[in-house]
């Protein structure tokens, strides 16, 4: 290979510089697509949501809930509509962000985003179904019979969708987690024993947040929501190693 070939294969690796106004507006120009996906995604969701909010309904067995303001039934199932919105537009989204800060990377750096965006994808997927099939389904029976001989369980529609779809998102953010971690591996940002010397810290972490996403502060609940989110973390940690 030439000294000229060389070099310029050299300057190809490299991570492209730009300036700080072009930066305000390659994020201004990916934002504006995100929103455009966004709203495209969601108002295709439109047509099946009231499908989708039946399913998120169904965890509460025989029990329906009340819709307690005029206006209560539409916000909701906007809500659902939004949330399924963001599922759809994930692929999208994702992309975007790659490509946002692929000019900061090298061409090597740059082949992983072609697993990252699938991967983050099929990730928050994954960790969807994980919050609907494991988690729901524990939480919903115990905060039903909590105290039910005392106190009339009689849910607002506002309130357990904002439960749900909070559980449901942020479960899925986190399933996401993992792969990042060995996108920041590979780039040395991060790696394992990094990793391993601050879990005592991601556990702190991970109980803050648990105790955000779930409305209560029992030990089942809780620890549906830390579990998974610590064997996350530990999975992270192996990425990282084999990074």
């Amino acid at each position: 290979m030439s000294e000229a070939a060389s070099s310029a294969r050299d300057v190809n690796d490299e991570p492209a510089v730009m300036p700080l106004m072009d930066h305000l507006r390659e994020l201004r120009n990916r934002l504006l697509r995100a929103m455009i996906a966004l709203v495209i995604t969601t108002t295709i969701s439109l047509f099946f949501t009231a499908e989708i909010l039946a399913f998120l309904i169904a965890p509460m067995g025989d029990v329906q809930p009340q819709a307690l303001k005029p206006t209560e039934t539409l916000g909701n199932f906007m809500k659902v509509a939004l949330m399924a919105g963001v599922t759809l537009a994930m692929p999208f989204l994702v992309y975007q962000v790659a490509r946002f800060i692929a000019p900061g990377l090298t061409k090597e750096e740059r082949r992983y985003l072609f697993v990252l965006v699938p991967g983050a994808t099929i990730s928050f997927v994954a960790g969807l179904a994980f919050a609907y099939v494991i988690m729901l389904p524990a939480a919903i029976p115990f905060l039903q019979g909590f105290l039910s001989d005392v106190i009339t369980q009689q849910w607002a529609i506002g309130e357990y969708m904002s439960f749900v779809t909070s559980l449901l998102f942020w479960i899925g953010v986190a399933f996401e987690l993992p792969l990042f971690v060995y996108f920041l591996a590979k780039m040395g940002i991060v790696d394992d024993k990094m990793l391993i010397k601050n879990f005592k810290y991601a556990v702190l972490g991970i109980a803050v947040l648990a105790a955000v996403i779930t409305p209560t502060v029992d030990p089942l609940n809780m620890a549906l929501v830390m579990g998974p989110l610590i064997i996350l973390y530990l999975v992270g940690i192996l990425l990282a190693k084999i990074a």
